[in-house]
């Protein structure tokens, strides 16, 4: 019987692929493709098919975490129905029911993405931009899970996303310039963690406000360019400003 010999593409041909699945928005195909570079040639990944396995999870876990929006919503005006209470109870069963699949669902890409980073990512990461990149990722994983956990498991996922943040923050500071577009995407991300997860908007604005005042500085000290770079750096920074202005307005009716 001839044995059949299996096909590997090269690492060219695996983001290509990852590409074309990219552009049909097929995020699980890319994260196959990318999770086949990292096993086949190995975790340092190139610049792009980083950014093809950060958009494809971010694809996955946006899609995922806005349908469990809409049924926690719809979860909330099912209990303010005038309905009789049998139909009312199976109602609220059948919704609670499909926003616990969403909640799996949810919680293995956040778990997936984590675990290839703490296996196999960061461990190969350099230092600087790269490590910063995937802590910051980890962050960001950790924050959706304790978004929509049980109770009991959101501080644990919290403390979990605050220590990662933590890191990359501390990283940044060290190795990136403060108008570094991931330094910062990462002030940008961290802050809401602050904001959404430890319901602390005070945290959030000086940490915002902190990142938003260097990075302006710098600005102003820099001759730069209005190249890919900096027009990222400027549309974070608009991000952050409009974060500061909607947190500093709930402050003020505190």
């Amino acid at each position: 019987m001839p044995v059949r010999v299996q096909f590997c593409p090269s690492r060219e041909e695996c983001l290509f692929i990852a590409e074309l699945a990219s552009e049909a928005e097929r995020y699980q195909d890319v994260v196959l493709q990318i999770k086949f570079i990292v096993n086949q040639y190995g975790a340092q990944l190139t610049i792009d098919e980083r950014n093809l396995l950060s958009i494809a999870y971010k694809n996955l876990t946006n899609s995922l975490r806005n349908s469990w929006r809409i049924l926690d919503s719809i979860e909330k005006l099912q209990q303010m129905k005038n309905q009789p209470a049998p139909r009312l109870k199976q109602e609220m069963s059948l919704v609670r029911l499909q926003r616990e699949k969403i909640e799996k669902e949810l919680a293995d890409v956040c778990k997936d993405i984590v675990s290839l980073l703490d296996r196999q990512l960061l461990p190969s990461a350099s230092a600087g931009e790269e490590t910063v990149f995937y802590s910051k990722m980890k962050g960001d994983y950790f924050r959706y899970l304790a978004e929509f956990a049980l109770k009991k498991d959101r501080e644990r996922y919290g403390e979990q996303s605050l220590n990662a943040y933590k890191v990359a923050y501390k990283h940044a500071q060290a190795m990136l310039e403060p108008l570094h577009p991931t330094r910062l995407g990462l002030a940008l991300n961290f802050s809401v963690f602050y904001h959404d997860v430890r319901k602390s908007p005070e945290r959030a604005c000086h940490l915002a406000k902190s990142a938003f005042d260097d990075a302006i500085q710098s600005l102003d000290q820099a001759n730069t360019q209005m190249d890919q770079t900096m027009r990222d750096s400027l549309t974070i920074l608009q991000l952050l400003r409009d974060d500061l202005i909607l947190w500093a307005a709930e402050l003020r009716n505190q």
